[in-house]
């Protein structure tokens, strides 16, 4: 038997159940799919929160996928493209998809950086870093989206682009 709670479209973000992803001393943050448990599957919404001083993923864009950081608590740095802006709860932040332009990275302040992150979700996308000159490529789940269903995930640097002729 299916319960009201089971069914329900809410989601009380006190009760989602956080994961821990930590890299080197620059990253760190704790997350929570917001969207995917309730069925949404070309919308994409995750509960993020970032320690003081760290950034939650490297600085990127997506050529597929538009974003949204909706600042809940806390304050930090916005990079975006070549830019620096100061955010603070309040504030929202829209990454459309695009090239290196459109990079962004959040890094949290003085006190840990509370967000939405939101995105549309569309695949195969494709990821670029332009700070360590790397491409990735998902398709079958797009990044932020289930892993297990992804049917294709590579990152490489550019530099090891080969002839789209060679072997052939």
């Amino acid at each position: 038997m299916t319960t009201h709670e089971e069914t329900s479209p809410l989601v009380r973000l006190s009760d989602l159940a956080m994961t821990r992803q930590t890299h080197a001393d620059r990253f760190d943050a704790c997350f929570a799919s917001i969207a995917a448990p309730k069925g949404a599957r070309y919308l994409g919404a995750r509960l993020t929160e970032v320690p003081p001083g760290k950034s939650a993923w490297p600085f990127h864009c997506h050529h597929a996928n538009d974003e949204i950081f909706i600042i809940l608590e806390g304050s930090g740095t916005l990079r975006h493209g070549e830019t620096e802006w100061s955010v603070s709860a309040g504030d929202v932040v829209v990454c459309p998809a695009g090239g290196p332009e459109t990079a962004h990275q959040l890094k949290a302040g003085d006190t840990a950086l509370r967000y939405i992150a939101i995105s549309s979700m569309r695949e195969p996308d494709v990821a670029e870093y332009p700070d360590s000159s790397k491409v990735a490529v998902f398709a079958g789940s797009a990044p932020g989206g289930n892993r297990a269903e992804r049917r294709l995930a590579a990152t490489w640097r550019k530099t090891d682009s080969v002839d789209y002729w060679l072997g052939e």
